[in-house]
């Protein structure tokens, strides 16, 4: 099958789901190196790698080659993570509830969005599993805070470190996997 201008567009960006998977897992692992972390600093953290991971695919979505492919999930994603950033800087002293529901929401949107975009890609990309994987992990995370919200701090600072870690790694997986559509002829 000849690649599809969503392929090549996917291959050639590969490398931003690479930073967008590196920044997942440095944002866990400072989670877990830290776990009494304040609150104040996990707003902070937080906002940083929302801001890096929504820029990330906000370039995707904007500078893609592709007249024909689905970029507006990629769009919207980015500027969920944007504002999501944007947000947690502008008023740190959010209280740890709204922090939590906000984190859900934004969880299960990007979640959604991945699932959506990665069915929309199937027949174009193979592996598209592994989005369709940090898809599902997004919207069980973000679930999983709306139910249990009143989990302690340091709890609440470990299951977001592990989800992070979890994610960036499977979006590392992705982006290699879309990493050799870069060499496909035109």
């Amino acid at each position: 099958m000849a690649p599809g201008a969503l392929t090549r567009a996917l291959g050639k960006n590969w490398w931003l789901f690479l930073l967008r998977g590196f920044a997942a897992i440095m944002f866990g692992i400072l989670s877990l190196i830290w776990p009494g972390i304040s609150l104040v600093t996990l707003i902070l953290l937080y906002g940083a790698y929302a801001l890096v991971d929504g820029a990330c695919a906000l370039f995707a979505g904007i500078f893609g080659t592709s007249a024909i492919a689905p970029r507006w999930w990629l769009v919207i994603v980015g500027l969920l993570g944007i504002a999501a950033g944007i947000a947690t800087f502008v008023w740190p002293g959010i209280t740890a509830l709204i922090l939590l529901f906000f984190i859900a929401g934004w969880a299960i949107a990007t979640g959604i969005f991945q699932i959506i975009g990665a069915i929309q890609v199937r027949k174009e990309i193979d592996n598209e599993w592994w989005l369709i994987l940090n898809g599902v992990l997004s919207v069980l995370f973000g679930i999983a805070v709306f139910v249990m919200p009143g989990a302690g701090a340091v709890a609440l600072i470990w299951l977001i470190g592990f989800y992070a870690i979890l994610y960036g790694v499977l979006m590392v997986g992705f982006a290699f996997s879309v990493r050799k559509l870069n060499a496909l002829p035109a």
